[in-house]
């Protein structure tokens, strides 16, 4: 089933919603495009429906009909072929349209965006040619920030995420991932959340869609790099406010729950980014660094009797998942 809005004004923004088994996430976030399509005329939503087979193609069906919202396009799909391949679904034919949108909004279904945070990313791509990719400042329904802004994953970086120890990370404070701390400050960051992610029309046409071969993680991090890679820059737009409901749409990432074991998709994507990326000997040395700081982690914390907050069988999953047992993979 597709429900399609009627011809109108070419949009300058297309929204893409992904819902995957959260219905209820996606209709709020919906209301609460409500007014930020009202603020911006000619904006339009896709939501895409990655064969949940739990009701969700009939619960949002029936929101879109009782809500009359005429703006949004449904687009139910036959199977689940990860993040990048549901966004691509909507992405495709936006593209293609006679009037193709400026800027195409990738938009998680946990998050319900603040008032404005749609206009600030426009007018921030509006007077800035050479962005690329603007992200939002994602945050807890309180206004609590969360890490929304983040480097290109490097050796140090891996080596750090394993190994945990204070003066460590202070002497890779330039290298870790996360751009700590939050700033209320535009700055240009290598990537941003996909949470609430912005990108302009000729970042597909020069740097190509996501990347399909991703089920799930590290898809958007790949897709910034590509985009880096065309001659497009990655920006943080905090006055864009985004309410995130963290983990929420893939029931992984969750920081309020027990974590559960890592799922294999997660090891076969970081695997793909760091050869894909940085080719297969450089991606053995970050699977080298990380494994044995998590080592030296895990000694340290049976020693010291630190709260054991790690996903269950971390490091045995890592090995067996690792470039020297798997290769490369498809690339």
């Amino acid at each position: 089933m597709s429900v399609t809005p009627p011809l109108s004004s070419p949009a300058r923004l297309r929204v893409v919603v992904l819902n995957y088994r959260t219905p209820e996430l996606t209709i709020a976030c919906l209301h609460s495009l409500v007014n930020e399509v009202e603020a911006l005329p000619g904006t339009q939503v896709t939501v895409v429906d990655n064969d949940s087979a739990d009701g969700s193609v009939e619960q949002i069906s029936a929101a879109i009909a009782t809500e009359n919202w005429d703006w949004v396009t449904f687009l139910p799909q036959d199977r689940n072929g990860g993040y990048a391949f549901g966004n691509n679904v909507a992405i495709r034919p936006a593209l293609a349209a006679d009037s193709p949108p400026d800027y195409i909004l990738l938009l998680n279904p946990d998050t319900v965006v603040r008032p404005g945070a749609l206009q600030a990313l426009v007018d921030f791509m509006d007077k800035t040619p050479e962005a690329g990719i603007a992200g939002s400042r994602l945050e807890e329904p309180d206004g609590t920030p969360q890490c929304s802004a983040f480097r290109f994953p490097n050796v140090w970086s891996e080596l750090d995420s394993g190994l945990r120890l204070g003066l460590v990370t202070q002497l890779l404070a330039q290298q870790i991932v996360p751009i700590l701390p939050v700033t209320e400050l535009i700055q240009q960051v290598d990537w941003v959340a996909g949470a609430s992610m912005i990108v302009r029309r000729q970042v597909f046409e020069t740097a190509g869609l996501m990347d399909e071969k991703y089920f799930l993680y590290f898809e958007e991090v790949d897709f910034c790099v590509a985009a880096k890679n065309a001659g497009w820059s990655c920006w943080y737009v905090p006055e864009s406010r985004v309410v995130h409901y963290v983990g929420q749409s893939s029931g992984v990432t969750d920081t309020k729950r027990k974590p559960k074991r890592r799922p294999t998709y997660w090891f076969n994507s970081r695997r793909r980014f760091f050869v894909k990326n940085y080719g297969w000997s450089y991606a053995v040395v970050t699977e080298i660094a990380w494994a044995s700081g998590f080592a030296l982690w895990r000694m340290r914390q049976l020693i010291q009797q630190k709260p054991d907050d790690d996903p269950p069988n971390m490091l045995g999953d890592f090995i067996l998942n690792s470039v020297l047992l798997k290769g490369g993979g498809e690339i």
